[in-house]
């Protein structure tokens, strides 16, 4: 598992370069609303963690590369913009048009690979072997979960009463990896996946993590063919478990969300606000619950 004290090491590294992201009351539930975080999505704490983590023993001249089903990696074009060094994305070509798009707008070099994560993940990591480049992994990485683990411990401030369950939407495993490494047991942390791209769920049942196939609405953020080893490792040390929601009530708590509070979030992030809507977790009589909603890069046109 990541110790806490590397999160809190990511937090003194990022301070000043990742926004502070508000917490909204709903009655009974909290929304932690990370979706606000510069470039719309978690992963860019982790991106400046890993790449100042790195920076402090030197940075290739090429730059940085990723790849990303599009939030890592905008993610990472955000952050080595910030930081002034050249990045490289590689992305599926189902990747959402909206996403592609805000790539070009951050000046990354942006390459469309395959139907999946899984085939732009291994161009990537094939053309950072040949440059040299700074590979960042989208989620099973120390320097990455550390830093994507910094929200937890806003959390923590910024709910002094205290709360009983986090739900965290899982694809890859890097948000409830870190998340569950900066509560460490202090509540319970609750991992949900859509039923039709569920890497964890299947790594639980089969003792390891294996290959799981990949669709559905939500598969452009959390369609990880495999989880990775630190989520797996996490979610074992830790008790984790995972509750699965399908792609109808994925769809009607994201637009729940929009109606009842003008938050407009991707399929991906809905998926955590589902497993409340559809009953998948039912909390206990006067249990608190946070909902962390991690991502925003999303054509709101279809909530009209």
């Amino acid at each position: 598992m990541i110790a806490t004290s590397e999160v809190d090491a990511a937090a003194r590294r990022i301070a000043g370069r990742i926004r502070r992201t508000p917490v909204l009351s709903a009655g009974p539930v909290l929304y932690k609303l990370e979706f606000l975080q510069h470039a719309g999505s978690f992963k860019t704490r982790g991106m400046f963690n890993k790449i100042l983590a790195a920076a402090e023993h030197g940075l290739p001249g090429a730059g940085v590369i990723a790849a990303s089903g599009g939030n890592a990696g905008l993610a990472a074009a955000y952050a080595a913009r910030e930081l002034g060094v050249p990045a490289e994305i590689y992305v599926p070509v189902t990747a959402p048009s909206v996403k592609v798009a805000k790539l070009a707008k951050l000046g990354a070099r942006v390459a469309q690979v395959g139907t999946e994560y899984a085939e732009a993940y291994e161009a990537a990591f094939a053309q950072a072997e040949v440059t040299g480049a700074l590979f960042c992994h989208a989620y099973d990485d120390r320097d990455m979960v550390a830093g994507n683990g910094t929200l937890a411990l806003e959390l923590i401030e910024q709910v002094p009463d205290g709360f009983d369950t986090v739900l965290v939407a899982v694809g890859g495993g890097g948000l409830i990896a870190g998340v569950a490494a900066a509560l460490s047991g202090r509540v319970r942390v609750v991992a949900v996946e859509p039923a039709t791209s569920a890497a964890l769920h299947a790594a639980l049942a089969a003792g390891g993590p294996v290959d799981v196939p990949v669709s559905g609405v939500a598969a452009d953020s959390l369609g990880a063919r495999r989880v990775g080893s630190i989520a797996y490792e996490t979610a074992v040390s830790a008790g984790l478990t995972s509750v699965l929601v399908d792609d109808q009530a994925i769809v009607e708590a994201r637009r729940q969300l929009w109606e009842d509070h003008r938050i407009v979030v991707e399929h991906g992030t809905a998926a955590a606000q589902a497993a409340l809507s559809s009953g998948a977790y039912e909390p206990q009589p006067g249990e608190r619950v946070v909902v962390l909603l991690c991502g925003a890069n999303t054509n709101p046109a279809d909530l009209a």
